[in-house]
């Protein structure tokens, strides 16, 4: 897609949603959950948030994220069943309600990463036992692993911590049986999520899952899958020479805008923040559209509507709005 639509559409974002007759609300960093008695209806906004705040409002990011979502939620559905009952809008997902297991499974298909509960940060500082996986030394970083490493971290907590299986069952955050299961899972949805990342010039770096119990005990997969804010995607074609040469490898993300907030004010203590400039607005978006259409292999759709008035139409259209 052209700029030029995107630059059209730099005030049509999403920020805030107000449909109290949908049940509950509860506010995230990027999507507005409504509870209901059975389902939980999630709405992706347009929200991009870092440094524990909110840095911009990005055109089409939550029709990205929740368009890939149920893209993949579609073609893995054979490999675990998902929570999603419908998507009667590009931005919002209506699910089955289910009760969430404490913990996100990070699924890390190299040695990478710039957090404090990263392998690639650990590994600097000596770990060599990672979440119950041992390290061989002398690895590099952005170096592929011999097999996919399965590192849970904590949900729920102030800060993330990471687990391994014994503390899973220690904690009773899951049973033997729920685990074995849920780790089998997410091996098999990040295999064929890389095969399919392959096939369209991407590697599927790492990524979380996140999974629930519905009314009747059974395990489904919940939230969001393989989208540009779960997942970290590299350029297949540029991988190989960049890691000889040193480098980083190419990617499609969000650092940059990052980057320019940490170059022009303190994120995490200023009170105000900048304004984030229209033409970095407008990349950012240009790259959650680029990775929506490389990983689908479909072509964006634009709906140039008001996004809330679109929303309350498609919402009741299908009877949840009154």
């Amino acid at each position: 897609m052209d700029k030029t639509t995107i630059e059209k559409n730099l005030n049509n974002v999403l920020t805030e949603t107000d449909f109290k007759s949908l049940g509950e609300k509860k506010v995230g960093k990027v999507r507005d959950s409504y509870l209901g008695e059975d389902n939980i209806i999630l709405i992706t906004t347009d929200r991009q948030s870092a440094f524990d705040r909110i840095l911009a409002a990005i055109p089409f990011k939550g029709q990205v994220l929740n368009q890939t979502s149920a893209w993949w939620f579609e073609h893995t559905k054979e490999i675990i069943p998902n929570f999603v009952l419908d998507v009667p809008d590009p931005n919002i997902v209506v699910g089955k309600k289910c009760q969430v297991f404490p913990f996100e499974v990070v699924v890390r298909g190299y040695l990478t990463g710039s957090t404090e509960t990263s392998v690639w940060v650990n590994y600097q500082k000596g770990v060599r036992d990672f979440c119950g996986h041992k390290l061989p030394d002398n690895m590099v970083k952005n170096q592929r692993f011999n097999r996919p490493l399965v590192t849970p971290t904590t949900k729920f907590e102030k800060h993330d911590r990471n687990i391994g299986r014994n503390d899973i069952l220690v904690e009773q955050l899951a049973t033997v049986a729920e685990w074995e299961l849920i780790s089998e899972k997410a091996l098999a949805l990040f295999a064929y999520g890389q095969k399919v990342a392959q096939e369209h010039g991407l590697i599927l770096v790492d990524t979380k899952y996140e999974f629930g119990r519905d009314q009747k005990g059974n395990i489904l997969l919940i939230d969001e899958i393989h989208t540009p804010d779960s997942s970290r995607y590299w350029l297949t074609e540029t991988y190989s020479q960049r890691i000889q040469a040193g480098k980083e490898p190419d990617n499609i993300d969000k650092e940059f805008l990052r980057l320019w907030f940490k170059e022009n004010c303190d994120p995490y203590h200023d009170a105000e923040l900048p304004q984030a400039p229209k033409e970095l607005v407008a990349e950012l978006s240009s790259r959650y559209i680029k990775l929506y259409e490389m990983i689908t292999g479909q072509a964006f759709q634009v709906d140039d509507r008001p996004i809330m008035d679109r929303m309350e139409a498609n919402l009741r259209n299908k009877g949840y709005l009154v």
